[in-house]
């Protein structure tokens, strides 16, 4: 997955941030920004050699690119899992909550929806997610909570924004979202067939759950120094 490039704020911590810890989590991002600029290089080459006849060179410059591109998106995945383990860390957040502090828009709609998935699965009936107040983004315009808005509503799940406006409130079991842990079903027939057709949903994505799970386990809570590989 290709990742955009842009960050979302001067700030990836939502804690006490160690300098040691910034700086890998600012070179593993650097090094990706690298890439990115030598991959459009190559592609731009590969582009000019191929105008002016010569296909071999504008193959050669295209694998090149991609070469390029691999490890631009192996660099920020690298820095997504490194921010992932430090923000949320053991004591750092309640096992409830979701700190996407540090994330590219992608990286946090991919892991918010493996964590909503394996939550599930789990039986747990909310999470809390933190998405910043964009208060460090260009503008001061959130964009992290734009998309984990859309993915809840893409999943069929009621969400509200909570007293602290960097925080969503998602509710799990499809009724409407209430901050303080009780679950309200429904009412009416249209939310009944809205619940029912949601549990046909449910039971057709079991199989895809059971390996979303896998896939949860292995990546986003995966010992830190497992993340620290520089390819």
């Amino acid at each position: 997955m290709a990742y955009p490039l842009l960050r979302l704020g001067g700030h990836a911590f939502n804690h006490s941030r160690s300098d040691a810890a910034e700086a890998e989590y600012d070179r593993l991002r650097g090094l990706a920004r690298h890439e990115a600029a030598q991959r459009s290089q190559c592609f731009d080459r590969s582009r000019q050699a191929y105008e002016h006849g010569d296909g071999a060179g504008a193959h050669d410059y295209s694998q090149q690119g991609k070469r390029h591109a691999h490890s631009m998106e192996q660099y920020n995945r690298q820095a997504s899992e490194y921010i992932f383990l430090e923000n949320n860390a053991d004591g750092r957040v309640p096992s409830d909550t979701i700190d996407l502090h540090g994330q590219y828009v992608s990286e946090a709609e991919e892991i918010l929806e493996q964590r909503i998935r394996a939550a599930q699965a789990g039986g747990e009936s909310h999470l809390h997610a933190i998405v910043g107040k964009g208060n460090h983004s260009a503008n001061h315009v959130q964009k992290l909570k734009p998309r984990v808005e859309q993915v809840c509503r893409e999943l069929g799940l009621h969400y509200t924004s909570e007293e602290n406006a960097g925080r969503i409130y998602i509710d799990l079991r499809g009724g409407a979202a209430h901050p303080g842990g009780q679950h309200h079903a429904p009412s009416g027939q249209h939310h009944q067939q809205q619940h029912h057709h949601q549990q046909q949903q449910h039971q057709q994505q079991q199989q895809q759950q059971e390996d979303l799970i896998d896939k949860v386990v292995k990546r986003l809570f995966r010992k830190a120094e497992s993340c620290c590989i520089v390819m």
